[in-house]
C-alpha cells in the first residue's frame, strides 16, 4: 500500500482507535495470544487493503471504522456466564450496542458489525463493505488461531497506531 493509503487508513482508524473506550479492547484476548484489539485493527487494515489491491468502489471510511468495531463486545468471552447466549451468536449484538453508545455509525458500519458472523447470526450481510470485513475475520481469525502451529507469524499492522494507543490504560 503506498503512503497515501497508509495516511487515509491511519486518519480514519484514529477516529475510532485513539479513544479510551477502544483502547479497552488490549485487555481481551480473541483468538491465541491475539488481542481483541490486535484482531480488530487487522481485520479492519486488510479489508482497507483487500478493497483497494482489487479496486473495489465502496466507502473505505465505513469499511475502517466498522471492521474496527466488528467485535467491540468488551469481555472476555473464554469465562463461561451462564446468563449470556454463546458468544458466537450473541456477540455481534453487543457490540454494535456498545458501539451505538460511544459512536455515530452510519447504515454500512452498522450492517458490518451485525451480520459479520454470518451464517451464525441470521442475517447476511448487505453491502460489499460488510462481504470484505465478513471475509477477512475469517482469514485473521485462521492466521491467529493457528500461528502457535506455524514458525511464520503474520505481522499485524498495530505498529501504524503505537502514537495513539496507550496499553498502559
Amino acid at each position: 500500500m503506498d503512503l497515501l493509503g497508509k495516511y487515509y487508513f491511519y486518519n480514519h482508524a484514529n477516529e475510532i482507535v485513539a479513544t479510551t473506550h477502544y483502547q479497552e479492547l488490549h485487555r481481551y484476548i480473541q483468538h491465541g495470544e491475539t488481542t481483541v484489539l490486535e484482531h480488530s485493527i487487522s481485520v479492519a487494515y486488510y479489508s482497507y487493503k483487500l478493497g483497494k489491491s482489487l479496486k473495489l468502489k465502496c466507502d473505505y471510511r465505513s469499511l475502517i471504522r466498522g471492521a474496527l468495531l466488528h467485535d467491540f463486545f468488551l469481555y472476555d468471552w473464554h469465562k463461561k456466564d451462564k446468563t449470556r447466549k454463546p458468544h458466537g451468536v450473541y456477540h455481534p449484538e453487543v457490540a454494535l450496542e456498545n458501539a451505538l453508545k460511544h459512536f455515530e455509525l452510519n447504515h454500512k458500519e452498522r450492517d458490518i458489525i451485525a451480520n459479520h458472523m454470518w451464517p451464525l447470526s441470521p442475517k447476511p450481510p448487505h453491502y460489499v463493505e460488510s462481504y470484505l470485513v465478513w471475509t477477512i475475520d475469517k482469514y485473521c481469525t485462521i492466521i491467529e488461531t493457528t500461528s502457535k502451529f506455524f514458525k511464520y507469524k503474520q505481522k499485524m499492522p498495530k505498529t501504524l497506531f503505537y502514537n495513539t494507543i496507550n496499553f498502559d490504560k
